[in-house]
């Protein structure tokens, strides 16, 4: 791989999940003669034999980077890090206008209502999201896709699919809803909850029903009171 990069050069090598092959050594039991330990050793060993005329970058993507091993993270090997972190409002906003792209939307759909009910969501979980909302448009057999669908798609990515099929009796129902009730009722009342954005008894995922809450802006951090 490196010897065809310097044959390329300029060129950029890029390794994703690199905590796979750079693991901490002598973690997980791993030994001198282990076939990961040997993939890192070289790693390491071509990394130090760039020179600057080689014009070769290596750049290289990890969730997990307390992981690896240190010696990756020398000075001349990864030595910046570039923190991607999860997309604020407008990112999201932004995201879920590219997934979009090129589906048939209904003109009252507001991306930017669907950005702020998303707090937390990834890339891949909003782009997720866009097409549960184009499935659902098109199991009902609708040539656009609606706030509705966006709404029963979120619903759907954090709660779990609906479970219509579950036989519940009319006194169970009646303790779910007490129970969310409950949820809701402290929403509420209590000054620094987040708003209730929906309320059902609708069996999703392992719950019987679901309070949900959102906040109004991304939190960084909380309160006492809160």
């Amino acid at each position: 791989l490196f010897q065809q990069a310097r044959d390329r050069a300029p060129a950029i090598v890029f390794i994703d999940e690199i905590d796979a092959l750079g693991a901490r050594r002598n973690a997980d039991h791993l030994v001198g003669n282990d076939e990961r330990e040997q993939t890192l050793n070289q790693l390491l060993a071509e990394m130090d034999g760039f020179e600057p005329s080689d014009g070769v970058i290596l750049l290289a993507a990890t969730n997990r980077p307390d992981a690896l091993d240190p010696a990756l993270r020398r000075p001349g090997r990864f030595d910046r890090e570039v923190l991607v972190p999860l997309p604020s409002r407008a990112d999201r906003q932004a995201i879920l206008a590219v997934h979009a792209r090129g589906k048939n939307l209904e003109p009252d759909v507001d991306l930017g209502q669907v950005a702020a009910a998303t707090p937390g969501f990834s890339g891949a979980e909003l782009a997720n999201l866009v097409n549960e909302a184009a499935l659902t448009a098109a199991r009902y057999n609708q040539k656009v896709v609606r706030m509705m669908d966006f709404e029963f798609a979120k619903d759907k990515v954090l709660m779990g699919s609906e479970r219509r099929s579950m036989i519940i009796s009319e006194e169970e129902k009646k303790v779910t809803a007490v129970h969310e009730a409950g949820h809701a009722l402290l929403a509420v009342v209590l000054p620094h909850a987040d708003p209730v954005h929906k309320v059902t008894i609708i069996p999703r995922g392992m719950a019987l029903g679901v309070t949900m809450q959102l906040p109004v802006d991304d939190k960084h951090n909380y309160t006492r009171d809160y």
